[in-house]
Order: C-alpha cells, then sequence, then structure tokens
C-alpha cells in the first residue's frame, strides 16, 4: 500500500501596531505573506513564528486559524514521474511582538503595507485569493479547494 504523502505550509497575516501587514518579496512568486513549509515534528503555531523570523526578521505572536487552502494540483518530482503530494496550508492572523525587518535567502524585500492596498501589490491569483479570504476573516475559517497552472478555485467553505 502507497501511502499519501502531504506538504504541510503555513502562513501569517501578520499586523504590527499601526495595523499594517507584513509581506515579503519571494524570487518566485513576488509580494506575499510570510510562511512555508511544517518541519518535521514541529507543531504549524511554531513553525509559522520560525518562518516569519527567517524571513523577515520579525518575532510574532500567533493569534486565529483564519484559512485552510488544499492545492490539489497534480505535481511530479523533477524526474518527471514521481509524484509529489498535494499541498495543505493553514493561514493564521498574527501580531509582531519585536524585531527588525530583514531579509533573507527567501525574501528580496520584506515591508509593511496598508491592508487596503495589498491586494493591488500580491501578483499571483492563488496568493491574492489566500489574503483576500484572511483578511474577510468573520470568525469562521474559510476552506478553499484549488488547482495552479492554470489557477483554478474549486469550492470555498466557511467552518
Amino acid at each position: 500500500m502507497n501511502y499519501p504523502v502531504h506538504i504541510v505550509s503555513v502562513g501569517g497575516l501578520i499586523e504590527n501596531e499601526e495595523g499594517k501587514v507584513l509581506l515579503v518579496k519571494s524570487p518566485d512568486r513576488g509580494w506575499e505573506i510570510p510562511g512555508g513549509q511544517v518541519e518535521e515534528r514541529e507543531s504549524l503555531t511554531d513553525a509559522l513564528i520560525r518562518e516569519v523570523k527567517e524571513e523577515t526578521g520579525i518575532d510574532i505572536e500567533v493569534n486565529e486559524l483564519t484559512l485552510v487552502n488544499s492545492n490539489i494540483t497534480k505535481r511530479v518530482q523533477p524526474d518527471g514521474v514521481t509524484p509529489i503530494g498535494s499541498i495543505v496550508s493553514f493561514g493564521f492572523t498574527g501580531r509582531a511582538v519585536s524585531g527588525e525587518l530583514t531579509t533573507s535567502e527567501e525574501s528580496l524585500e520584506v515591508d509593511w503595507f496598508d491592508k487596503d492596498n495589498i491586494l493591488d501589490i500580491i501578483d499571483e491569483e492563488f496568493t491574492r485569493d489566500k489574503v483576500k479570504y484572511m483578511l474577510s476573516y468573520n470568525g469562521k475559517t474559510a476552506y478553499t479547494v484549488f488547482s495552479r497552472n492554470p489557477y483554478i478555485l474549486h469550492s470555498v467553505q466557511y467552518y
């Protein structure tokens, strides 16, 4: 029996005391919220705290779980044959508590942006949708199912 393998990732809609949102400019995807893959034996919130610190230099407090994404795109390893599991991503809100903005290998630029403008800054449609659902959090967590290349949003439900 083949056991399913899923990649688990996290992302954070992190605000500072002025209510601005933290974004990183990825070398591959342009502006996006900070986050990344959860490592073995790491909790979702610990992974988010680590990823935000690595990518931006900012220490955070994690708040609400606002979004769960299922990326069901069929993907394969560089060998063109071996499958790669789907990606399940968890989106949280958070608050900056300390630190200074710094870049890393994963972030060409790091900055704070007004909430009203961030959707205009984000180039990737799937990232824009992710942030849109996180911004509209009203106490119910959004669950989205999508695929990429081309981007197709298959469903959105709230729990």
